[in-house]
């Protein structure tokens, strides 16, 4: 299907406002839809079904959050982050790091497919986070996305280092050469 509609460069928000296809709004919900994206390719080889049940939860908010970021206005009856979804991350989270060791270093990305494919995944989390911030610089961006995407980027990197221990593979430290 093709509508042919962006055919000079510009979409529609949800609502009848035609912006530039690169504008932070649009620049912001991509690397969301980016996110989603390669969260599928993560559960594609994930062979733990409480993951996928998670990340599958987590794709889902994500869908809703790439709909509050095309709204127009926060009047719109279009499905928002709220508070009660970072909680559940942060939850998440604080699940995962019942059975982890403490961190005292920074680590390097690897380990796993399932790890490195999280750690991607969580720099690609961090980019959406960057670029709703600059979004949100006109003040019509739900400003409960920002630390929802902080804690999501925290749960994935948790979950790569929880996907590593499972499968007794250890974290390397980063060592300044």
């Amino acid at each position: 299907m093709y509508t042919k509609g962006g055919d000079k460069g510009e979409t529609s928000l949800y609502g009848p406002k035609r912006v530039p296809k690169d504008a932070p709004r649009v620049e912001a919900y991509g690397a969301v839809d980016e996110l989603n994206s390669y969260l599928g390719v993560v559960l594609s080889g994930c062979e733990d079904g409480e993951v996928s049940s998670d990340l599958k939860d987590v794709q889902r908010m994500l869908f809703v959050a790439g709909a509050d970021l095309a709204a127009e206005t926060q009047e719109s009856r279009v499905p928002r982050i709220s508070s009660s979804d970072t909680d559940k991350i942060e939850k998440m989270t604080d699940a995962l790091l019942l059975n982890l060791p403490t961190l005292n270093q920074f680590i390097l990305p690897g380990g796993t497919m399932t790890a490195a494919e999280l750690q991607y995944a969580r720099a690609i989390c961090r980019r959406a986070e960057r670029r709703i911030v600059s979004a949100s610089r006109d003040g019509r961006v739900n400003p409960e996305l920002i630390p929802f995407f902080n804690r999501l980027s925290s749960y994935l990197f948790n979950l790569a280092r929880g996907e590593n221990k499972k499968k007794g593979e250890s974290e390397e430290p980063w060592r300044a050469t």
